[in-house]
């Protein structure tokens, strides 16, 4: 029952970081309301991924596939330990 509440909720926020990840290519989406919060739901967990992987050709930002594994492998944890319980 919690862990799939839990992994729902994994699940929601890997939409969140496509979706901004997506608004990124749009010009003048990030200032809107909606682009700034989702930048306060995503950033805190992007940034610990971007001080550790530094942009490819200083443009090309390979972090949040890194974000995105350890949101599966969350996810896959909690799928693991509701199979014990």
């Amino acid at each position: 029952m919690i862990a799939d509440i839990v992994a729902r909720i994994i699940e929601i926020y890997s939409w969140i970081l496509i979706i901004y990840i997506l608004m990124s290519w749009v010009p003048n989406v990030k200032s809107s309301s909606v682009g700034q919060l989702f930048e306060r739901l995503c950033e805190p967990f992007l940034e610990p991924f971007r001080r550790i992987i530094p942009p490819i050709g200083g443009m090309i930002d390979i972090s949040p596939i890194a974000a995105f594994f350890v949101l599966n492998l969350a996810s896959r944890g909690v799928a693991t330990l509701a199979s014990y319980l």
